[in-house]
């Protein structure tokens, strides 16, 4: 007969530990647990210090409101917190930490010692536990606020500290946390200090927004990105995005917030990439920093122990949203913008159109593809600020509402006066002067000097006029001589046969034949002699999981690219003045202007001082 192990209720120290495991990853994550409190606590001022990778010490202190001695003990209990009371509260939490368990976890793996002091009190209190177990209470003089320090992670568990990297990997990992926790509250101030060399690795005065995002991720970033401000009834996306010729080889530079809460969302990322795939360089990735506001009912956090995920109640409407709201930032600058920013809508100053201009504006890939000509009578030069509502007053978006106004494009400083497009007369991207080589076009503006790559700028003139052509009529379908029959999973033909709108606005018709079978009958005209087969299977896939799909629309612009790229100019063809004048006037009225289709730039500008500094003039 076989000895079944009997079920029996665990030790509190191996509970402890089981929950410090999901808890206590590496000491960047004790270190988010803390800031995030000291955030909860309404801090205007966090300092972090640590030593060895944070192994031998973490220091965190605040000058929230802090706790109370009372409250002290059950600071360092499980399921013990002050930020939820029944389940309702777990539907629409907004504090960042919650569960009520990191400090225990963190107790039951280190020697810790925390000390508070609430503002009705003259002296704070302090309470000191090692492995779980108390050794010290007492009152202590402490500011309003709170300390936490945390000594000898994993001494009562060697193994775990095996696990760990190198001191240099894991203060990589502790700067990173708080990097990101200081983008999505700027209105507080951060230091970190590397306590092994007593040497400061990070200050962050609050308020500095072009401070903080220079100093996070880069001075070109600044330079180079664009001020969104959109809302559509409750949904709010405001933050920075780079201009697509601002892109790196990983995606190390991408900050992405939901309600104030760091997230790394497949949906999210989706629908940013579309926004981007038409104009970013193969390969490349884009830089943001990206806040998105909705009601807390509309948005689950529970979904992940680390909270980095998050669950949409409406996914396919927040996916448009966000495509919708990018792709109408980066369609809209033009040849000669500066970006200069302005106040966003809501205010007096603002210049803007008024939101409920915007609230009917499609957010759907084929929509926005199709509102290419609408935007080209859009002035040149216009801000670089893309508002689509007034932003909540207080927290970030008060912040960003505020920095608005100051958002410039070193390119074309305030004070200087030899800007792009400064004299009425002169358009943005001047008049030609030669054609060098047969490639580049050379032409002169009230700045300096314009250096056009001639086949990339007619490229996307013609890719962009190709794209309103396509959008402009219902897409065009062909029926299939012999259907095309596919097996796929259940779910995926349950999905076809729910999904009959969607798939005939991109031109498909498809059929359920079977359980698992469907039967392709008519597909987009421009398509019927691809590889239809593997498209439709990455269609469906693509629709069942992020609730929409652009693989066929991707297929036909490929086409059009294609076509483009064919249709352009080429090198060694000799351009009159008249022809030149007339492509750099195109530029200037058409979206994406600055990439060609290959997400390749098209036109460099370099002004007077930047020439003149070539030939050492006034030196």
């Amino acid at each position: 007969m076989l000895d079944f192990p009997r079920v029996k209720r665990l030790s509190s120290f191996v509970a402890d530990q089981i929950a410090a495991g999901e808890v206590v990853e590496r000491p960047a994550s004790i270190v988010k647990e803390l800031v995030e409190n000291s955030l909860d606590a309404g801090a205007n001022q966090v300092d972090v210090r640590a030593q060895a990778g944070g192994v031998e010490l973490i220091w965190v202190r605040d000058d929230g409101h802090g706790i109370a001695a009372e409250d002290l003990p059950l600071a360092l209990e499980r399921h013990a917190t002050s930020k939820i009371a029944s389940t309702d509260d777990l539907l629409g939490v907004a504090s960042l930490g919650f569960r009520g368990e990191a400090l225990a976890s963190v107790a039951s793996v280190a020697r810790v010692s925390i000390s508070s002091r609430v503002a009705e009190a003259a002296t704070g209190s302090v309470r000191e536990v090692h492995g779980g177990e108390l050794v010290h209470e007492g009152p202590v003089a402490h500011n309003k606020g709170t300390t936490v320090e945390v000594r000898d992670l994993f001494f009562n568990t060697p193994a775990r500290r095996k696990f760990l990297k190198t001191e240099r990997t894991e203060m990589a990992q502790i700067s990173q946390v708080l990097r990101r926790l200081s983008l999505a509250h700027m209105d507080v101030g951060f230091s970190l200090n590397r306590g092994e060399d007593g040497g400061r690795g990070l200050t962050l005065p609050a308020g500095r927004i072009t401070d903080r995002l220079s100093r996070l991720l880069t001075p070109t970033f600044v330079e180079e990105s664009v001020l969104i401000d959109e809302q559509r009834d409750e949904l709010h996306l405001h933050g920075w995005v780079g201009l697509p010729a601002h892109h790196r080889r990983v995606g190390d530079q991408q900050y992405f917030y939901v309600n104030g809460r760091a997230i790394s969302d497949k949906l999210v990322g989706h629908a940013i990439r579309q926004a981007y795939s038409d104009v970013m360089f193969h390969g490349r990735h884009p830089v943001y920093v990206l806040y998105l506001e909705l009601p807390s009912g509309g948005v689950d956090v529970n979904v992940h122990p680390t909270k980095h995920e998050v669950r949409f109640r409406d996914t396919r409407r927040v996916h448009d949203f966000i495509f919708g709201s990018l792709n109408r930032a980066l369609r809209q600058v033009r040849p000669g913008d500066d970006l200069r920013g302005s106040p966003v809508a809501g205010s007096a100053a603002a210049g803007h159109d008024a939101p409920a201009q915007r609230e009917h504006q499609p957010d759907s890939l084929a929509q926005q593809r199709g509102l290419a000509l609408a935007s080209r009578a859009r002035p040149a030069g216009s801000p670089g600020v893309v508002s689509g509502g007034a932003a909540p007053p207080g927290g970030i978006a008060q912040l960003v509402a505020e920095a608005a106004p100051h958002w410039t494009r070193p390119g074309a400083p305030a004070d200087v006066d030899r800007s792009v497009g400064a004299s009425p007369d002169t358009p943005p991207l001047g008049y030609a002067l030669g054609h060098l080589h047969g490639v580049y076009i050379l032409a002169q503006n009230d700045a300096g000097l314009v250096i056009v790559d001639a086949h990339a700028a007619h490229e996307r003139v013609t890719y962009e006029k190709l794209k309103a052509q396509a959008a402009a009529h219902e897409v065009p379908r062909q029926k299939l001589l012999v259907p095309l029959n596919i097996d796929v999973a259940e779910a995926e033909a349950d999905l076809v046969e729910t999904a009959e709108q969607q798939l005939q606005a991109v031109g498909l018709v498809i059929e359920r034949t079977g359980i698992g079978s469907i039967s392709v009958r008519e597909v987009p005209a421009l398509l019927s002699a691809r590889d239809l087969s593997r498209m439709v299977q990455d269609f469906v896939a693509e629709l069942g999981e992020f609730g929409t799909s652009d693989e066929f629309e991707r297929r036909q612009l490929d086409l059009l690219a294609t076509m483009a790229c064919h249709g352009s100019v080429r090198a060694n063809r000799q351009l009159s003045v008249p022809e030149m004048n007339a492509l750099l006037r195109e530029m200037e009225q058409t979206e994406n202007a600055g990439l060609c289709n290959h997400g390749r730039p098209t036109y460099f500008m370099r002004n007077l001082d930047q020439l003149d500094q070539l030939f050492y003039r006034g030196q």
